[in-house]
């Protein structure tokens, strides 16, 4: 799955630089960012929670790294505003990885909750200043 996203990156950004962006798209970096944080940290809940070998952590260190790289891509002059806008994508990815990964279905209430988040993390994102 990381492979594939990855390559998904790389190919937007690729396309870009050709047309004389070289900035990555905001969605694709915030997407990146939720799938590398939440792949990080259920590394270390597979070996906190599951007894899973501490081998598991190492990548889950990378991919936390990797995280925190993709965030400071955000085109904007204040950290705090990236990351309080990316709260919202985060909590959406981490219901879909539970669907998909976990295979949990979210319910009502968490599907109400991510819809709310992404409200506000869009007032945050588009509000004028």
């Amino acid at each position: 799955m990381r492979h594939s996203g990855m390559a998904m990156i790389v190919a937007a950004w690729q396309a870009r630089r050709r047309t004389g962006d070289h900035r990555m798209p905001t969605a694709v970096i915030y997407l990146a960012a939720a799938l590398a944080e939440i792949g990080g940290c259920f590394t270390v809940w597979m070996w906190w929670r599951l007894g899973r070998s501490g081998w598991w952590l190492a990548p889950g260190m990378v991919s936390l790294a990797s995280f925190a790289l993709l965030l400071s891509l955000i085109e904007t002059p204040a950290a705090g505003r990236a990351f309080a806008a990316y709260g919202g994508v985060y909590i959406v990815a981490s219901l879909a990885w539970m669907a998909l990964v976990e295979k949990v279905m979210p319910d009502r209430g968490d599907l109400f909750g991510a819809l709310l988040c992404l409200i506000g993390a869009g007032i945050v994102i588009f509000w004028p200043r």
